[in-house]
């Protein structure tokens, strides 16, 4: 599925498309800085019934969230150096766990990723909108 949008209310369209077609409980974020992750999953959380404000977990690396359909967890392993540092927040616990976990910065841990199933968003800001791809 492909996507462009201008305005920060063209998420919620991008949200209503993508929920249908989640069919697996690991969604990698793929986008530079500022490309609209974090901003992403607050409008697919609120879609999802959460009442809990989310924000970007840069710093705690795992936000935790309720939905009525279960747990999501929200990872940012961009400040994360190596695959050794992913298996030390006990990473595998959460996906066992989670109806949902959104990964912003997968790079460091994608390739272990292998076998699993999952999606991927991938943002791209252009300056004038953003081009999203998801799979």
């Amino acid at each position: 599925m492909q996507f462009n949008i201008k305005s920060i209310e063209d998420w919620q369209g991008i949200v209503d498309q993508v929920i249908p077609q989640l069919q697996h409980n690991i969604l990698l974020l793929k986008g530079n800085l500022g490309a609209g992750k974090t901003t992403f999953t607050q409008f697919l959380l609120k879609k999802l019934g959460s009442e809990d404000e989310v924000s970007s977990p840069t710093y705690s690396i795992v936000n935790e969230y309720n939905t009525p359909q279960g747990k999501i967890y929200h990872f940012d392993l961009y400040r994360l150096k190596n695959i050794e540092e992913v298996y030390d927040i006990g990473i595998e616990e959460y996906l066992d766990n989670a109806f949902l976990c959104i990964i912003e910065w997968p790079e460091v841990y994608e390739e272990d990723l292998y076998g699993l199933n999952y999606h991927t968003m991938s943002i791209i800001n252009t300056g004038e909108s953003r081009e999203i791809s998801f799979e």
